[in-house]
């Protein structure tokens, strides 16, 4: 049984006839008076546990999306149902709520509440309660028991119990990196010869013939068909398709650091939201936040290249694998692979990872490895065994730049300041430094902030591609 303020009133009002008539006793009488009152109240509310009660949510939703949770209310009583329903998610979810009864009129516009929602239904009449979720954190999210508190006429006391609902909401990557999909698209439609502009590189297919133009490479003429047509004619190419990409997500500890802003790292707490979805909402920002966005968007530029991709997350297990989907079902598989990828706090295994890669393509292919430049985790785990790689892959090493460094090492307003400036500039020569001996082991690096990452990293694809180097 659970009280109300109203029955705290009615507790408190016996202090009146106790101070006009200072009988004995008639402070128990009173307190009998309302636990009476409480026990009638308590006995005429609808029992909470006879409520029916279906949950409909979507499957999954993109970071950042508005969706809807939604309990459907069935008073199998013979009394009137005066009820607060909590339907619970977690806090990274649940921005506001509404209710609306079967009686409604359909444009009838919803009213906005908290995660609490007042019902009120007659015996044998259901209620629709809608939850508006938006999520600030990927990954899957359980929904939690729905509670009912009902109350009596009087609303003095409740009935309450808490009854499990199943629900599972998958969020999925925001994939912020799309915008720059279009734009790549546009260049590769350039090399592929679907518009004027022609590029040559060795191991590219040849595609036809033309005249030669002032700037052409001297290389690209086709002597034979000079001699026969009586002008210098050149030979035109295009990438070569069906290539095999394999893009290699380290989770280890080095992907749980925090990077500054991050696609989908922070999406700001919505008016009225509690304290825990404050902290949920800054909890993103990781490292591995912004390697899923690179791969998202490099995975969707080689599928519309032709090239066949392959994702792996790995730390010292395989976390995830995405193999042998294409065109429209290839970013859903990744969507859904890489939705509940967390980073490990362990160090990466990684021969371990370079067996993965060499046990599933053994023909030459693009390896990126989004991972991270810490000279320490470069110098004792990639460094020994990136020329396994390099020897028969075209290895791409691609790390996110911390935002917070930059500031730090433009910061000289006090000298504490000009201190962490000097360490930030420091730890940018050691990173440099271990990018240079990447690239003396043939490997091509790439570092930018959150938010560059992606699009730098398919420009690096389309260099690469454009270069016959794949």
């Amino acid at each position: 049984m659970a009280l109300t303020w109203r029955a705290v009133v009615l507790a408190a009002l016996g202090v009146i006839p106790v101070a006009l008539f200072p009988v004995p006793g008639t402070v128990v009488v009173w307190a009998l008076v309302v636990v009476a009152v409480c026990a009638v109240d308590v006995a005429l509310a609808a029992s909470p546990r006879a409520v029916a009660i279906q949950r409909r949510a979507p499957r999954s939703v993109r970071l950042g999306v508005t969706t809807r949770s939604e309990l459907v209310l069935t008073n199998t009583t013979r009394r009137r149902l005066r009820a607060l329903v909590r339907d619970a998610w977690p806090p990274s979810l649940v921005v506001d709520a509404a209710v609306r009864t079967d009686g409604a009129a359909a444009g009838e516009p919803l009213v906005a509440r908290s995660a609490r929602h007042a019902v009120d239904l007659p015996a044998g009449e259901s209620a629709r309660v809608r939850t508006t979720l938006r999520p600030t954190r990927r990954g899957d999210r359980a929904a939690g028991a729905v509670t009912i508190r009902s109350y009596g006429p009087l609303r003095v006391a409740a009935r309450q119990a808490s009854i499990p609902v199943p629900g599972r909401l998958r969020v999925l990557p925001e994939f912020a990196s799309r915008r720059h999909l279009p734009s790549r698209l546009a260049r590769l439609r350039e090399m592929d010869g679907r518009a004027a502009v022609q590029v040559r590189g060795e191991g590219t297919e040849f595609d036809s013939l033309r005249e030669y133009v002032v700037g052409d490479d001297v290389r690209s003429i086709d002597w034979r068909a000079t001699a026969r047509r009586g002008d210098v004619v050149v030979r035109t190419w295009r990438p070569e398709r069906d290539r095999r990409v394999v893009i290699v997500l380290d989770t280890g500890r080095t992907s749980a650091a925090r990077i500054g802003s991050a696609p989908g790292a922070h999406v700001p707490t919505p008016p009225g939201a509690g304290d825990g979805d404050e902290l949920a909402s800054t909890l993103g920002g990781t490292r591995l936040e912004a390697s899923i966005e690179a791969a998202l968007l490099l995975g969707a530029l080689a599928d519309r290249a032709g090239d066949r991709v392959q994702v792996l997350a790995y730390d010292r297990a395989l976390r995830a694998r995405v193999a042998g989907a294409s065109g429209p079902r290839l970013l859903p598989a990744l969507a859904e692979s890489l939705a509940v990828v967390e980073p490990a706090l362990l160090e990466t295994d990684w021969p371990g990872l370079v067996g993965q890669v060499r046990q599933r393509v053994s023909q030459r292919s693009l390896v990126v490895l989004l991972t991270s430049l810490d000279p320490a985790a470069v110098e004792t785990g990639l460094l020994p065994v990136v020329h396994r790689l390099s020897g028969t892959h075209q290895v791409v090493v691609a790390a996110v730049a911390d935002a917070d460094s930059a500031r730090l090492r433009a910061d000289r307003s006090s000298e504490a300041a000009v201190y962490d400036a000097a360490a930030a500039a420091r730890a940018d020569l050691e990173r440099a430094a271990v990018s240079a001996v990447l690239r003396q082991h043939g490997a091509e690096v790439v570092e930018a902030l959150p938010d560059d990452l992606a699009p730098r990293l398919a420009d690096t694809y389309l260099a690469l591609k454009a270069a016959g180097r794949l």
